[in-house]
């Protein structure tokens, strides 16, 4: 484990403990919510009996979804308290979840052609570059096993959303692979349930370049099945507000693809 990691550990732990929104296990969740979930995109069919890694997707959501359908799930998250979160979820439902911690550049702790679904919500724009990340996945995705991935829009990632002109929200930076975006941002706002707001270091968090996510999948292999957008869907969003920054460039992009076989 890397500096990078470490610090991102230390500072995912704490974001957790801080109850962040990604941190909230679904402890509410029907089987007919999970389905919604999971098979919103059209992508997956039926998920019951097949291997699934919940990669860097801890917090007791993705995991909870997936063992509500019958899935044999796996979470591998860097940090502790993410993990705690699928156990606390997992045995709220009576579900069985395996979880790991570990670095998701370095799936050593699994065997080749392991799973039939590798599930990463937003933790891709966690680690400097993805080049080991999408490698580790081909080698433990079974062939014509299904591969969920969101990232950051990148060119979002280059806006200022607290300079709203009128018209137009400014590009503040450069178009570059690779930047920490962490020293742009150097904290989080978390909300509490009483109103009030923890303020807390931002993880590391490094922009990737489009041409730089899609052109790496298909090199290893990966074929395109599909991309979403994300928008919060507000009505007459106050500029300036976050869901009025989605609507004007939606800053996350979920896509599908299928290992070739």
């Amino acid at each position: 484990m890397d500096a990078i990691s470490q610090d991102n550990r230390a500072r995912w732990n704490a974001l957790a403990r801080a109850n962040v929104e990604y941190s909230r296990p679904f402890l509410d969740f029907t089987r007919e919510q999970a389905a919604e979930y999971i098979y919103r995109h059209g992508a997956l069919k039926d998920v019951t009996g097949k291997n699934v890694l919940c990669l860097a997707s801890g917090g007791g959501q993705d995991s909870v979804a997936f063992g509500l359908l019958g899935a044999k799930v796996t979470v591998l998250d860097l940090s502790d308290v993410q993990l705690e979160r699928d156990r606390q979820g997992a045995a709220h439902h009576g579900l069985s979840v395996t979880t790991i911690q570990g670095d998701m550049r370095d799936l050593s702790v699994f065997l080749d052609n392991t799973f039939d679904i590798v599930w990463q919500v937003y933790s891709v724009n966690f680690v400097p570059s993805v080049e080991s990340v999408f490698r580790e996945v081909r080698r433990v995705l079974r062939p014509g096993g299904f591969y969920f991935v969101q990232f950051a829009n990148p060119f979002v990632q280059a806006i200022d959303e607290d300079a709203w002109d009128g018209r137009a929200y400014p590009l503040s930076s450069f178009y570059v692979d690779g930047e920490d975006l962490a020293e742009r941002f150097s904290h989080w706002d978390v909300a509490q349930p009483d109103g009030s707001k923890v303020k807390l270091a931002s993880p590391h968090e490094f922009r990737h370049t489009l041409s730089t996510m899609l052109n790496t999948l298909a090199k290893e292999g990966f074929i395109f099945l599909g991309l979403w957008e994300w928008i919060r869907s507000d009505e007459n969003p106050s500029p300036g507000s976050w869901a009025h920054v989605t609507q004007v460039s939606p800053p996350y992009l979920s896509t599908f693809w299928q290992l070739e076989g």
